[in-house]
């Protein structure tokens, strides 16, 4: 008979939340008390994905993401798992996060081992809550950059600031060098700040869009796109991104605006010589945590990308594309 706290199976993989100890240091919950005040919902999502990272850590190792969620998200998730195990779910909440944290990591750590990577720049915009840096040893040679807005960047950093001052949480930048770069990438000075503070346009790049294209407008986001795109002209660039099609965007009407039902086609178009796209579920984007054949991931793999409601149910079918991109000034330019 397996164990039961508060009339609720026990999963060890889940266990009951115990949060760590910094998270009731001063500054650090009024770092959190900040946060839930004054962000805004894109803003907050980066704790949301700490949160996924921090609950998921039997695939994903961050030590840092706990402190770096906070109480309220890590307790919001741990809550829908608890339920999602109460009613046996095909699938466990935050496991999208998970999928897409272990996808992004193992194609950067593939584009920076590939000939054409080595020593290449790291640039992720709407850095968030990321701890790369920290927690990838791939970045050893690695310039990595991160671009947020200044507020998102200040309260991340005291936070990690309060960790390095607490003798238990040891900090180590694993990247060759940090930078945090204050900007706000929907705006057309976002590429200048990020050259002002050591980027070099003709080193060889790998951008990293995660989870950030589907909160930009259509104008921004292609603007985004094509200001990355251009620099395959200059070197060899990388672009790593999750895409949202256009019923996914309804999961939150107020939220998501950019989508794009064929980004495989829509990068090559604007300058990508070479595009691969997965969805969740596909054998590079499950990693082990996909198992059920029915969950709503595996049902849509099945069903022609063209089609926008599922001819089983009529449910929308809301799929989230992984997709790596990539162009040198030696390739031909894709049609």
């Amino acid at each position: 008979m397996s164990d039961q706290v508060n009339g609720l199976p026990q999963d060890p993989t889940w266990p009951e939340l115990k949060l760590p100890e910094l998270l009731r240091n001063d500054s650090v919950r009024q770092v959190h008390a900040t946060i839930e005040k004054e962000w805004d919902f894109l803003q907050r999502s980066a704790c949301q994905t700490a949160a996924g990272r921090a609950l998921w850590k039997h695939v994903v190792h961050d030590p840092l993401a706990e402190l770096l969620a906070g109480e309220t998200y890590l307790r919001n998730l741990h809550d829908k798992i608890k339920r999602d195990h109460l009613n046996k779910a095909r699938e466990i909440s935050g496991v999208i996060l998970a999928v897409r944290t272990l996808w992004f990591d193992s194609r950067l750590e593939f584009a920076l081992n590939s000939p054409n990577g080595r020593e290449a720049q790291v640039v992720l915009l709407g850095a968030g809550m990321d701890t790369r840096a920290y927690r990838l040893s791939c970045l050893k040679d690695s310039d990595v950059f991160e671009v947020d807005f200044a507020e998102v960047l200040q309260l991340k950093a005291t936070i990690l600031q309060a960790a390095k001052e607490d003798d238990q949480q040891k900090i180590l930048c694993r990247a060759k060098s940090l930078t945090r770069v204050a900007a706000d990438i929907r705006e057309d000075d976002w590429l200048e700040k990020l050259k002002t503070s050591g980027f070099l346009p003709e080193k060889r790049t790998v951008w990293i869009l995660e989870g950030i294209l589907y909160y930009l407008t259509q104008l921004h986001a292609m603007q985004v796109l094509r200001i990355i795109a251009e620099k395959c002209t200059l070197t060899h660039t990388v672009l790593l991104a999750d895409f949202m099609n256009k019923p996914s965007t309804t999961l939150s009407s107020s939220s998501f605006h950019f989508y794009s039902d064929w980004p495989d086609h829509l990068l090559p178009s604007i300058g990508f010589a070479h595009v691969k796209l997965s969805q969740i579920g596909d054998p590079d984007a499950h990693f082990g945590l996909l198992k059920d054949p029915l969950n709503q991931f595996n049902k849509l793999l099945s069903v022609p990308r063209s089609v926008q409601n599922h001819p089983d149910d009529g449910t929308p079918c809301c799929r989230l594309y992984l997709v790596e991109a990539s162009g040198s000034p030696d390739q031909p330019k894709g049609h």
